[in-house]
């Protein structure tokens, strides 16, 4: 028996998120089919986390355990070949038994990108929030800075979020514009349910005027989902990339 590390990017738009749901279309559902036909094994994936539905991934993570004997050279080919258009595997190597795609991991960087130009560029609406009227992205730039750190995130994530500590840290928070698209990236030590739709859209939020940078810090204080802006739309996010070293 051995580990392998997959790398695995995927348009989200078509499936119910990245983990296995009953009765629904999911990312880790085809990779599993694949593995089965590919090596007659029933093998259940792990991965680096979650993306909700229609949230895309350019570098998600998993693993799984296997007894083929199939050449490491070739698993990226014959899965790849198994696969939908939609789905691709990046690299696969071989790990220690000891490694988790989960447990091990550092810091994730995500990726949202807003299209802020009058007219939508019909090539991006899968993958970009469209917003019209013209964003302050100074003042969103100001709001951001208030988000990195660690803090109670209460505020930015999802009521339906089960988890007890709520507690992380945003390392790197900033919106950076390239003509009429905006990305903002954030790079933190874990997430919470919708955490980063939330912070995207508390920030839109900003740049439409309708909050002060500064409130982000009452906001954070105040541990009450009810302060924060609306949840930004699934087709802008992107996980970008995982890390497994600091």
């Amino acid at each position: 028996m051995k580990r392998l590390k997959g790398i695995v990017a995927y348009d989200g738009t078509d499936y119910s998120g990245f983990q296995v749901q009953p009765d629904q279309i999911t990312v880790q559902e085809e990779i599993e089919k694949a593995l089965h036909l590919i090596t007659g094994e029933e093998i259940r994936i792990a991965g680096s986390g979650r993306t909700d539905a229609g949230v895309h991934a350019r570098g998600q993570v998993f693993h799984f355990d296997t007894e083929s004997t199939i050449p490491m050279q070739k698993w990226r080919l014959i899965l790849n070949n198994k696969l939908p258009d939609s789905i691709v595997i990046q690299s696969v190597e071989e790990v220690d038994s000891s490694f988790h795609v989960r447990f091990d991991v550092k810091q994730k960087e995500y990726r949202y990108c807003i299209d802020n130009a009058q007219v939508p560029d019909i090539f991006r609406h899968r993958y970009a929030w469209h917003i019209r009227h013209t964003l302050n992205v100074e003042a969103m730039r100001e709001a951001a800075m208030h988000v990195v750190g660690t803090h109670d995130f209460t505020t930015f994530c999802s009521a339906k979020t089960h988890v007890e500590d709520r507690v992380r840290t945003i390392y790197d928070l900033r919106v950076e514009q390239d003509g009429s698209l905006l990305w903002v990236i954030c790079r933190g030590n874990g997430f919470l349910y919708n955490m980063v739709r939330i912070i995207v859209g508390t920030l839109v939020n900003v740049g439409e005027g309708k909050y002060k940078p500064e409130e982000i810090k009452r906001f954070l204080d105040g541990c009450n989902r009810e302060l924060a802006g609306k949840t930004a739309p699934p087709q802008g996010l992107t996980m970008w990339e995982v890390f497994y070293s600091e």
